[in-house]
C-alpha cells in the first residue's frame, strides 16, 4: 500500500443490527446475509478491506454462529470474526443480531450504519 493510499484511508468501525424471524439456521442465515449485504452495499466496501467483524446475538438465538454464515456466503476467510451473546436486558429486541465491523475506509466517504427489520428502532437516526 502506498503512502497516498494510507493518507486517503483510515480504520473505522461500522455498526449495524437486524432481527431474525426465529431461532433456526435458515432464519438466522437470511438475516445475517441481508445484514452483511447492506453493510457492503451502503458503504461501497471492498471485502478485502474488512478487518474484523464481531457479532452479538440475544439469548434467544443459539441455532448457529453468525460468523460462520458470513464467512461461507461472502468468502471472508481473511476476516477475524467473533461471536458473542449480547448482554441480557429486559425488553430488548427479540431475535436480534448486532455487528461491529472494523474496516479500512476512504477518508472522503460517509459511513452508513445498517439497522434493519425489527432492529431499525434501535437507532432511528441510522436506518
Amino acid at each position: 500500500m502506498s503512502k497516498d493510499q494510507l493518507d486517503s484511508e483510515y480504520i473505522t468501525a461500522i455498526r449495524g443490527a437486524t432481527t431474525s424471524n426465529g431461532n433456526t439456521f435458515k432464519d438466522i442465515e437470511n438475516s445475517v446475509v441481508e445484514l452483511i449485504d447492506e453493510l457492503i452495499l451502503r458503504n461501497s466496501l471492498d471485502t478485502k478491506k474488512i478487518l474484523s467483524i464481531t457479532f452479538t446475538v440475544t439469548k434467544d438465538l443459539d441455532a448457529c454462529f453468525p460468523a460462520s454464515i458470513a464467512r461461507k456466503h461472502f468468502g471472508l476467510n481473511s476476516v477475524a470474526f467473533l461471536d458473542c451473546q449480547q448482554m441480557y436486558v429486559p425488553n430488548d429486541v427479540d431475535f436480534c443480531i448486532r455487528l461491529m465491523a472494523l474496516v479500512i475506509f476512504p477518508s472522503n466517504s460517509s459511513i452508513n450504519h445498517p439497522y434493519l427489520r425489527g432492529a431499525s428502532n434501535l437507532r432511528t437516526d441510522r436506518c
